[in-house]
């Protein structure tokens, strides 16, 4: 893979490859490029994660009083969100 800028500020580009995805990432203003065919993976990609996906639904808690906020979850929550998430 040869090296690229950034068009936006000239920044050294990044490439971080996710399955059959290859998305640069600027390194200085975090602008994110990618090529025509990854954009039509990325968007089929992101309609296999949501079809295979669990309803990942629970009953609601009753609320009370002295509850506190849930910790925040680290979990993906689309494909595109798993390309800049670890």
């Amino acid at each position: 893979m040869e090296e690229m800028t950034c068009p936006k500020c000239g920044g050294a580009m990044a490439a971080r490859s996710h399955g059959r995805v290859t998305v640069r990432q600027c390194e200085s203003c975090q602008g994110v490029f990618l090529d025509r065919a990854d954009l039509g993976s990325l968007v089929e990609g992101e309609n296999d994660w949501h079809a295979h996906r669990s309803t990942d639904t629970a009953r609601l808690p009753r609320i009370t009083p002295d509850m506190v906020a849930p910790p925040p979850r680290a979990k993906a929550r689309s494909y595109v969100d798993s390309l800049f998430t670890g």
